[in-house]
């Protein structure tokens, strides 16, 4: 094949995959405005919601380790194709739900959907990482958050103006346009591995476990915040559902931003500082929405916290993947594991909670498991390894 040509699909296949992010952010965002909704026309607690929202994550933790047999079996192109066509009418399954009793497969199945796609997406990403010989991954990320940015903008008014089932027949029809015109320009791996049976190790060294531990405790504000946020304001500081839609949203959208930007502020200052001060920034933003006295305040504050909880996770996959003396795939499969608990499974203790207590005292407690890894922050001091070094495992830097 001509080297322009090669690069040039590289190229589409960057925009691409940046596409699959918004496309599974933009679902992902557009669910948060719809929780309310949900809650009140099944009329249950916050008890049995916080069940139905564990029921997701589940669904998400079981795909995921599967998903890889058949990345490597059909390539990463494949498996996102699939996994999106699935994805694009799962949010509608779980809007058209009558009961509790069809909702929890309902929410298996999104969740399940939505973490495939994202194991894929992330490998997909990987590669055209090969293709192009610069990182993408935290760019990738960015558009993730752009996607939940969009998804909860749009759902909150939406829902406010038309209804809960207009507004998800508007997200399923974005989402299949999304996939129809960006998708097929995806790139693949030239010549998929076959999987192969691995005997299961777990890390010996103990720092991977603490890496771990802080990517939980800075994956589970951002998993709160998404399903949770909307009902505190809507609840507790008399907000309407479009102004709750904003929650996330802003959250959403600060993020975006500063994942964009986060690389060059992490070359700039090191990952050490960079985590400090992002840790500090997020935990100051949910300290203020707990105690915010209006709506619009809370929402300001959540903005503020993304601003800061944003690159805490990549640098922490990074520590990881550098740690002298460990296989960076099973260290990053022990810390992904831990992290992703925290964003897909957490949150639905933290309903229960804050069904007896309100989400103000939460999003209080949430701020200091952020002090937290700002304290332990020098534990990611090898995540500033040279870039050339972390691309030998095929990691992106």
């Amino acid at each position: 094949m001509d080297a322009s040509v090669y690069q040039k699909r590289a190229v589409y296949g960057r925009w691409a995959v940046a596409s699959a992010f918004f496309f599974n952010g933009f679902l992902i965002g557009s669910w948060a405005p719809q929780i309310p909704v949900f809650m009140t026309r099944l009329q249950i607690s916050e008890f049995v919601l916080g069940l139905l929202i564990l029921v997701f994550g589940i669904g998400a933790l079981c795909s995921m380790p599967w998903c890889g047999y058949l990345i490597g079996r059909f390539g990463s192109r494949s498996v996102v194709l699939a996994f999106a066509a699935l994805c694009s009418f799962s949010l509608l399954l779980v809007v058209l739900a009558p009961n509790p009793a069809i909702a929890v497969p309902a929410l298996f199945f999104f969740g399940a959907v939505i973490g495939g796609m994202d194991v894929a997406m992330n490998a997909n990403a990987v590669e055209v990482e090969k293709r192009l010989s610069r990182a993408v991954m935290s760019s990738s990320h960015g558009f993730w958050s752009l996607g939940g940015f969009a998804g909860g903008g749009l759902g909150g008014l939406l829902i406010e103006a038309q209804g809960y089932l207009v507004h998800a027949i508007v997200a399923t029809l974005i989402a299949a346009a999304i996939g129809l015109l960006a998708f097929r320009h995806m790139i693949t791996e030239t010549k998929p591995v076959v999987h192969e049976r691995q005997k299961l190790a777990f890390p010996s060294n103990p720092l991977i476990y603490l890496l771990g531990l802080m990517a939980l405790f800075s994956m589970v504000p951002e998993g709160s915040v998404l399903d949770w946020a909307a009902l505190y304001l809507q609840q507790e500081r008399g907000a309407d559902i479009a102004t709750a839609g904003f929650a996330f949203a802003a959250f959403s959208g600060t993020m975006a931003v500063m994942r964009f930007l986060g690389d060059g502020v992490r070359n700039r200052f090191g990952a050490v500082r960079t985590l400090r001060a992002s840790a500090l920034i997020g935990a100051v933003g949910l300290f203020g929405a707990s105690f915010a006295s209006t709506d619009w305040i809370a929402v300001l504050a959540f903005a503020f916290s993304g601003l800061g909880i944003a690159n805490m996770v990549p640098i922490a996959f990074s520590a990881a993947g550098n740690q002298p003396g460990t296989s960076s795939g099973v260290a990053l499969s022990m810390v992904t594991l831990m992290g992703y608990s925290g964003i897909l499974v957490a949150p639905s203790a933290i309903g229960f909670v804050g069904g007896k207590t309100g989400f103000g005292p939460i999003y209080m407690v949430l701020a200091g498991l952020l002090v937290i890894v700002a304290i332990m922050a020098r534990l990611a001091a090898t995540a500033d390894r040279p870039v050339d070094e972390t691309s030998q495992s095929g990691l992106a830097p």
